[in-house]
């Protein structure tokens, strides 16, 4: 209750948000035991650091949270919370129990206000790490791995089926859905237990997630967030969220996408022909390379900041110089009224000044700027970069602009629906894409030669500089208020700051449900009596629901109906058997008879595949057949092999809707 009874202090503070009026109630009886437990069970020892607990749950529900072997997936202000909580609990704390945690992330600054674990002294360190040694010095006996790795499909080496199959439960404390996804993905494949939250500013939701009692994460989806209209980001801008949007998305075009490219022609042999199926992307592409490789390709550092002027021109100058050419200030519409107007800003170019300061934020756009730039740019060729302003100074004074002349019939869409209505461009696209592609240096020239493409990252200073140059650059066109580093860093990571009494708050409801999960003493525990919240401490709102259940898929099997969930499989636990042997061990247990099978995107049987190679399968292993046909080889570590199937009822012919298998090979 720590979270909200700290929020209602600083409700009182500083007068913000609406406080609790009356009384607040909140209970968890449904994770307490049925009925009184004998004296033995909650007899404090008087020794026990859990003496507390104790008398709430017993000894014996103790002893079994000492035992959990967790994987807590993330380090941050929750994961934080979460491995302080279980320190304290005891999870993971006997020689039994086991806590993993893994994190990416290195500390910074910013987090210490709300990541507790953290000290001045742990900044550029790692997250996991930090956060492990620090859990252990609140609990010496807690048993703690921790790991730098993301949680997905290339990590599978390190969390794979050995891994998996030892632990008990899996608690999420992660920033985005992808990530959540898989992870929710491997818990059904493992029916693990699955503890979700979040958190956005003083709002937080938890959720619990049951093998076979409850719904997975993924069964139910949010709607898609709305996306900003194309031609609101391209050319009418009218808050400080389109040009962060717009300066990212220019950032991963010109030092992502253009990389890539020019990476991709030097490597792909055959690289005109797959250039064919891309007919709407064709020039644009061939374009991108033909300047970044020939054209604006940078000798040196000089040669880069040159680029960088040549650019702010181009986007802050003759691009707005072109849309006033196209609809002047005094542009009226069909309908009589000012083009000009409403959610539409009239931009005014700007004029480069290597020493002016915006007023709103105090950022030396225009310098930033260049020096980012120059310095990407630099990065991308592999040229070392440098920023003392005496230098760039000395570069720009002989750095030639050319004058502005506007091109004559370019259109621009007025809004959306122009845009998706334009004719595209097809005539000549070919012969012209051919003359690029003469024109192109052979990869056999450039053998060795590759770029570097830049991944944006918010927590990379030389990142966040260029982007907020160019969105303040570009707010200063359309008259918008510009931001400073740290601000746009928030906006254009989509970061609402984690509220340390939110984060409290959701991870003492997470650890209401885990002390469930190990098990209610004398009390079987059904999916009424697991509740995910909802809360939101600034209303104050607070609501708890009941889990969903997993839909239902119902089978005859053996004239008995089945109903599975996604929870379900048909575990084969036979080791490596034949095909023939696993085609005729679903003769003999489910009546069911196989008319197709695969691995993935692998076809390993079907009753139409050629007679000759399906009588060569047949005596083969299951795991030859699928290395045979994928060429690559099953990782150590990995224990099941997933199978999809086809398969007919032998009596009625009819096919019978099953979930996949979970075949164990080792």
């Amino acid at each position: 209750m720590g979270g909200i009874v700290g929020q209602e202090v600083l409700k009182a503070c500083s007068g913000k948000f609406m406080p609790i009026k009356g009384f607040f109630y909140f209970d968890a009886d449904e994770s307490l035991p049925e009925g009184l437990l004998p004296a033995e069970e909650v007899t404090p020892t008087g020794t026990s650091r859990y003496d507390s607990q104790i008398a709430v749950f017993g000894k014996s529900l103790q002893e079994q949270i000492l035992k959990q072997r967790m994987f807590l997936v993330g380090a941050g202000a929750i994961g934080c919370e979460m491995l302080k909580n279980w320190a304290l609990m005891g999870v993971g704390c006997s020689e039994e129990g086991h806590v993993h945690v893994t994190d990416m992330d290195r500390i910074e600054k910013s987090n210490l206000s709300r990541q507790f674990l953290f000290r001045s002294h742990h900044i550029d360190h790692f997250k996991s790490k930090c956060a492990a040694e620090a859990a252990v010095g609140m609990n010496p006996d807690m048993r703690i791995t921790s790991y730098q790795e993301k949680v997905a499909a290339e990590t599978e080496h390190l969390f794979g089926d050995d891994f998996y199959d030892k632990l008990t439960g899996v608690c999420t404390a992660l920033d985005n859905v992808e990530a959540r996804l898989y992870v929710d993905q491997k818990c059904l494949f493992y029916r693990l237990p699955m503890l979700e939250s979040g958190t956005l500013g003083t709002k937080g939701n938890t959720q619990v997630v049951v093998p076979h009692l409850t719904e997975n994460y993924g069964a139910t989806r949010d709607p898609p967030e709305k996306s900003i209209p194309v031609c609101t980001l391209k050319n009418f801008p009218n808050q400080i969220q389109h040009t962060l949007q717009w300066a990212r998305d220019y950032f991963a075009g010109i030092f992502t996408q253009n990389a890539e490219d020019v990476n991709s022609y030097l490597s792909t042999p055959d690289f005109a022909k797959k250039l064919e199926a891309q007919q709407n992307t064709k020039m644009d592409t061939l374009k991108s390379i033909q300047s970044t490789l020939v054209e604006d390709r940078p000798r040196s550092f000089e040669d880069c900041v040159v680029w960088s002027r040549l650019k702010f021109e181009e986007l802050f100058v003759n691009q707005i110089h072109q849309l006033l050419h196209n609809f002047p200030e005094d542009q009226v519409t069909s309908n009589g009224t000012k083009f000009w107007s409403g959610s539409k800003r009239c931009p005014k170019p700007l004029s480069f000044d290597i020493n002016a300061v915006c007023e709103d934020a105090g950022m030396r756009n225009h310098f930033d700027f260049i020096v980012a730039a120059a310095n990407l740019r630099a990065s991308m060729y592999g040229i070392k970069g440098r920023t003392d302003e005496e230098y760039f100074v000395s570069v720009l004074k002989n750095v030639i602009v050319p004058d502005f002349t506007p091109k004559e019939g370019v259109k621009i869409a007025a809004n959306d629906a122009e845009a998706e209505n334009e004719p595209s461009a097809v005539d000549n696209v070919d012969s012209e894409a051919e003359e690029i592609l003469r024109n192109l240096p052979k990869p056999s020239e450039l053998a060795g030669f590759k770029l570097n493409p830049i991944e944006f990252d918010k927590d990379i200073d030389e990142h966040m500089r260029f982007v907020t140059a160019c969105s303040n650059l570009r707010a200063m066109n359309y008259s918008i208020p510009t931001e400073d580093n740290h601000r746009s860093r928030a906006i254009a990571g989509k970061i609402i700051p984690a509220i340390a009494t939110t984060t409290a708050l959701v991870t003492g409801l997470v650890c209401l449900e885990l002390y469930k999960i190990v098990g209610s003493p004398r009390k079987e525990l059904k999916a009424d009596a697991y509740k995910n919240a909802f809360v939101n401490l600034a209303t104050p709102f607070i609501t708890l629901s009941e889990p969903m259940p997993p839909a239902k898929t119902k089978a005859v099997i053996k004239g008995k109906e089945w109903e599975w969930t996604a929870w379900d499989s048909i575990d084969v636990n036979k080791g490596d058997i034949t095909l023939a042997e696993l085609m005729e061990y679903f003769k003999t247990e489910y009546n069911l008879e196989i008319s197709m099978l695969s691995h993935g995107v692998s076809i390993l049987y079907s009753f139409f595949a050629n007679k000759k190679k399906v009588e060569e399968r047949m005596p083969m292993p299951m795991s030859k057949i699928i290395t045979s046909i994928t060429k690559k080889e099953f990782p150590p570590n990995q224990l099941f092999i997933i199978l999809e199937l086809i398969a007919n009822d032998l009596e009625t012919d009819e096919e019978v809707e099953i979930p996949y298998v979970k075949f164990r090979f080792r």
